[in-house]
């Protein structure tokens, strides 16, 4: 049966909504990104106009900003460090991918050994597990701050990744996709003489990459966006993520700022931005892998 032409004017409005909702996001993006390359009298002008009128390299460093019309660049407002705001990207991308490699590994580990070895208690344990992501995270603020406080972890690189190195969430998810995995292939590398970590490694991880892939993109987002608990636990800036630099940059917000804080939210966004395009079929594919069998 051939499918009816549909009338153009109904497909147009019935995508309008979502071509508006695109245009939210990515209006205040591109002002943004040609922000960073405006001078500050055109970024303070109104109305704003749509494309550089006059492109700058100012807004990252400027040399003359004692003169008249100049203002200091990004790289001149953090004095503590040669690369000054390269400081929080580098903290930050450290923080996000050693956070995500340690969560997911212990998470895959914990949830084969819920989903594939029969222990005593498990069920209850996974219902623990489930329990404890239930928790509004911001009721834990407090107790998780005397934790790393009794450990003596305060300002520390410590203090900023062991607390996310379990998640609930991971654990959950990976125990729904592994329960799918059959269990003749794990009793097949048990025959060849394999041990519960050779399993695990060679067995299980490469069949729940899928899963693992659209773990790390979203633990990898939510570590590089954390604002909170870096907020807490920092006080010096050399352990200065790429949040808390953008919070003290607007902290001194003013006219002879916004060109620098377009610059910094530019450079910002361009690690997730260089991951989502790296990952983006991975992404796309496993976006809807929450309703795996249970």
């Amino acid at each position: 049966m051939i499918r009816e032409k549909q009338n153009p004017i109904i497909y147009f409005l019935t995508r309008l909504p979502f071509l508006i909702l695109a245009l939210t996001m990515v209006v205040p993006y591109y002002f943004m990104l040609t922000g960073a390359f405006k001078t500050v009298q055109e970024l303070t002008s109104f109305p704003p106009t749509f494309w550089p009128a006059e492109w700058t390299l100012r807004n990252f460093y400027d040399e003359q900003y004692l003169e008249p019309l100049h203002t200091k660049g990004l790289f001149q407002y953090f004095d503590k460090a040669p690369l000054r705001f390269g400081t929080p990207m580098l903290n930050s991308i450290f923080i996000a991918v050693t956070n995500t490699v340690v969560s997911l590994t212990m998470a895959s580990m914990i949830a084969y050994v819920l989903a594939k070895r029969h222990v005593p208690g498990g069920n209850f344990i996974f219902l623990l597990i489930l329990a404890s992501y239930m928790i509004p995270w911001p009721v834990t603020l407090i107790p998780n701050f005397l934790t790393i406080s009794a450990l003596k972890w305060v300002n520390t690189y410590w203090g900023l990744l062991v607390p996310s190195w379990v998640s609930a969430f991971a654990v959950f998810f990976l125990r729904q996709y592994m329960l799918s995995i059959p269990d003749d292939l794990i009793d097949a590398a048990r025959i060849d003489g394999a041990s519960e970590l050779r399993t695990w490694w060679q067995v299980i991880l490469p069949l729940t990459t899928p899963a693992l892939t659209a773990l790390a993109i979203f633990s990898v987002l939510g570590n590089w966006n954390n604002f909170v608990w870096p907020l807490i636990i920092v006080q010096e800036q050399s352990l200065s993520t790429v949040p808390l630099a953008m919070r003290d940059l607007s902290g001194i917000m003013s006219q002879t700022t916004v060109g620098a804080i377009m610059v910094g939210a530019m450079l910002a966004s361009l690690f997730p931005m260089i991951l989502f395009l790296a990952f983006q079929r991975q992404f796309v594919d496993n976006i809807a892998m929450g309703a795996v069998k249970a």
